[in-house]
């Protein structure tokens, strides 16, 4: 059994533990959270153990689970590096650039796992695609969020644009050559609205726009590719492909259309989706990891990456 100690049980901590409960071989040796009354709450709903003293628990599990706030995922993450345990920890990685950088040479030393929670790499409208070659030249990127007073402790690039930036550097094969951002706070101290141009150094263009400030939900990501367009909805969870129709290809609708270099055959087709849980699936990989001794999916230095590209919008937009 691999034991796993969870370290914060507020709104998304209680989709972890539910997730936790249902994979097998795991067992939860128990939880860390510093809220009383949800501590109380959690312990009689789960029949879990309540550790006030976060290193006694970290000292009795093989992994750690971290999705506490932002600000403390350093001194958990410290915490559980030294004593050799390995760790899952919610995206962001760190709360600064400094702390980033600190827990990828400390676990590199301590060779231990390390996962960061970029839920949407394990998105199943996504999952769709990986068999496909991918490899895009331009890609527009729109993920609108209502208000909600969790999570504001980050700007909304480290909040929510974050996940299309790990996803985007994950798909393009090449060094960030210019970033041009503007944002706006609104509700918060930190931009709710964001606007973001990336350029590659392979030519590819990334634009991306986040918002948790908006009347409507909204995740979406377009790839346009030589001779292929992708869209996304990870919402929805709906994937479309449009491309000029290869031999073999099995479509579900196809017409012709007339370019100056001839008659070209245009192929569209909706990938199947898996009915697959992604927060589940992403502990699953993680778990799976330790126990094979394997890469981890998202790994610790992915998690530094996708805060790097996100702290340089961030000095763009107060440079502005």
């Amino acid at each position: 059994m691999l034991k796993i100690g969870v370290f914060g049980v507020g709104h998304l901590g209680k989709f972890h533990l539910n997730n936790w409960k249902e994979i097998e071989g795991i067992e939860i040796t128990g939880f860390y959270d510093p809220n009383d009354e949800m501590a109380a709450e959690v312990a009689e709903k789960y029949q879990l153990k309540r550790f006030t003293n976060p290193e006694e628990l970290v000292a009795l599990v093989d992994a750690i689970d971290i999705i506490a706030p932002t600000n403390h995922h350093f001194a958990l993450c410290e915490m559980a590096i030294r004593k050799g345990k390995h760790i899952f920890v919610e995206k962001p990685l760190a709360y600064t650039m400094e702390e980033a950088r600190k827990l990828v040479n400390m676990a590199k030393e301590a060779n231990i796992k390390v996962q960061v929670g970029h839920v949407e790499r394990f998105n199943p409208a996504y999952q769709a695609i990986q068999d496909m070659p991918l490899n895009p030249m331009f890609i527009e990127v729109h993920r609108l969020a209502q208000f909600n007073p969790r999570g504001t402790e980050v700007s909304v690039i480290l909040d929510l644009m974050i996940h299309d930036i790990d996803i985007i550097l994950s798909l393009v094969k090449s060094d960030v050559k210019n970033i041009s951002a503007s944002g706006v706070a609104v509700m918060t101290d930190t931009p709710d609205i964001a606007n973001v141009r990336i350029e590659f150094n392979n030519g590819c263009v990334a634009n991306l726009t986040s918002s948790r400030i908006s009347m409507k939900r909204m995740r979406k990501m377009r790839l346009f590719q030589k001779d292929a367009y992708i869209g996304i909805d990870f919402l929805e969870k709906k994937t479309e492909v449009i491309r000029l129709k290869q031999p073999g290809d099995d479509h579900s609708f196809t017409f012709d259309l007339e370019t100056p270099h001839g008659t070209k055959t245009i192929a569209i087709s909706n990938p199947e989706i898996a009915s697959s849980n992604a927060m589940k699936a992403e502990l699953i990989a993680f778990a799976d990891a330790i126990r094979q001794n394997k890469p981890t999916p998202v790994s610790e230095i992915d998690g530094y990456l996708a805060m790097e590209v996100a702290h340089k919008i961030l000095e763009k937009i107060e440079n502005r």
